[in-house]
This record gives structure tokens, sequence and C-alpha cells, in this order.
């Protein structure tokens, strides 16, 4: 497990302005680490990457029995961070029943009709399941950001679009993430931080094998130009929405092992904090359990 000074130190301060590149994308973060090589590295991720997914399969359970309370995921990185591979290796633990993914894209018609927050309300975990947004709300105080002639599409009220249009996003966000949390919602808001040498490598390795070239978009590479901007727009977004109901971890998303092992003890420690119990049984209910077994012995 990754001890509490390491976790601390990756959890955005509430109410302090932050840049991300005060936040190490490698694993210089995590002390323990700093003298052992790579393939170590990869080899003890492995090892503590197992035993994570054991235990989230537990906390899954007891999370669903219990029915009272859901858990949030939200994933932000640049392309190629890795968000489909966390998604695939850290919940690959877990019950598919009790979990759902949803990648969000470019708005639908039908969604640029409604507020910005409409989409993603559809999409909330129910009671006692886990759910996993790759990409979120959070595009539209990024993406949107770097590139405000989106916000055309959104049809909104002429008197908003003034200077404190982004603090404004900022407080929607904040209101609408409090509401789920007072609501049993626990909500985990993971930053992938990738530096843009590794992601020109992986890009690379992308175009370089062709079980890959699925992956690749012109557009991924275009918005790299873009890249100052778009660490402007994270810092300012993480600094203004890491609240003490739900606060922001920059992980160092360098070394796909690291981020994985990171990840995986963050959503577990998340569902141990909760006030979790398997259902209590009423006298009626046991004595239906203790006739059921009698009948089954009987024949």
């Amino acid at each position: 497990m990754i001890d509490d000074n390491t976790i601390n130190r990756l959890r955005v301060p509430v109410g302090k302005t932050i840049r991300v590149s005060d936040y190490d994308p490698g694993w210089a973060e995590i002390e323990e680490l700093k003298d052992l090589g790579r393939d170590a590295v990869k080899q003890r991720a492995k090892i503590v990457l197992e035993a994570n997914r054991k235990e989230m399969s537990k906390a899954q359970n007891l999370l669903y029995a219990d029915n009272r309370f859901s858990l949030l995921i939200i994933l932000q990185g640049m392309d190629a961070s890795g968000k489909d591979g966390t998604i695939k290796h850290v919940m690959s633990g877990v019950n598919p029943q009790g979990c759902q993914v949803f990648s969000f894209k470019q708005p639908s018609t039908e969604e640029l009709e409604h507020d910005f927050l409409w989409r993603y309300a559809r999409c909330l975990p129910e009671r006692g399941r886990i759910g996993i947004f790759n990409r979120s709300h959070y595009e539209d105080v990024l993406i949107a950001r770097v590139h405000p002639e989106l916000l055309a599409q959104q049809k909104l009220p002429p008197s908003e679009l003034g200077k404190k249009f982004w603090k404004r996003r900022y407080e929607s966000i904040n209101h609408f993430e409090e509401h789920l949390t007072r609501n049993g919602t626990t909500i985990l808001k993971l930053f992938l931080n990738i530096s843009k040498e590794e992601q020109k490598r992986r890009f690379l390795e992308r175009l370089e094998k062709p079980e890959k070239h699925w992956k690749f978009s012109e557009a991924d590479v275009a918005e790299r130009a873009y890249w100052d901007q778009y660490m402007k727009a994270y810092s300012a977004a993480l600094s203004a929405t890491s609240t003490e109901c739900a606060p922001w971890y920059v992980i160092p998303a360098d070394h796909k092992s690291i981020a994985r092992i990171i990840v995986a003890d963050l959503v577990v420690t998340a569902i141990r904090s909760l006030d979790l119990k398997y259902p209590e049984l009423t006298e009626e209910q046991r004595q239906a359990i203790e006739a059921a077994r009698q009948r089954l012995e009987a024949e």
C-alpha cells in the first residue's frame, strides 16, 4: 500500500493555487522508489497492484451489499496519459455488475440543448455501485477554455459570457459535487499527469505498432501545440475545484505501473473510508433461512 505521506503530497490542497508543473510526472514523489531501477519498480508494482485488486474486490462487495453509498471515479488527463489502461488494469478485479464506465466524447445535439452538467448527471452511479468517468464535466473547463469557440455550441445567454464566466462554471461544478457527496456519492478525482516528452513517446509507439494504429488520431497530435494552454487550464481548474468533499489527486503518469498502483490504492481507501456494513437480518429473515436450510437437508 502507498504510505499516507505520499498520498498527501499528491492531493491538491484546498483553497490554494497550484501549478501542474509543481508535480513530478515520474516517480520522484514516491521516496521508496527513487533508488530502484525501472524493471524493479515494474515488478514491485505488479505485486502491489495484485494485492490492491484483491482488496478492491472485497471492498466493492461490501459497498454493493451495504447499498447506501456509491463511488464516482473521475479520470482526467492529456491524450495518452493512460486513462483507458488504468481502467482496464486497475478495475479488472471488480465485479462488472457493480461497475459502469462512461467515456464522454463531443456532446450530441440533444446534450447541447441542456446545461453542461446534464449529460454527466444522467450517468451517475447508483447506490452500491462504482461509476467511472473517462473524461468528465471538467472537459467544459479544460477543452472549452483552450478552445473557447466551442462555447458557441452551448447556446449560453450572452449575459453569462463575461469576465466571471470561468469562476462561475467552477462554482457550478463545486456545488454539483457537494450535492452528490451530501447524498452518498464519494467522488475520487484523479488527474493523470503525463509529461510532454512521454506523450510524444507513446504517440510514436502507436505509429510504430500496427495493433495500436486504431488509437492514433491526427487531432491528438495537433493538440500538442496547445500544451502550455492546457497546463494553465488544468492548473486553474484543479486549484478552483479541489474541495474538502472532493479533492483532486495528481497522479504521476509517466510510468504506467506506478500510476496504476496509486489509483488502486486510492480506490480501496475511498471505499474503506465509508461506514459500510453488511445488512442485518431481521428475526423473520433468520427464521426463513433456518426453515430453508432444514427443508433442503430433509430432501
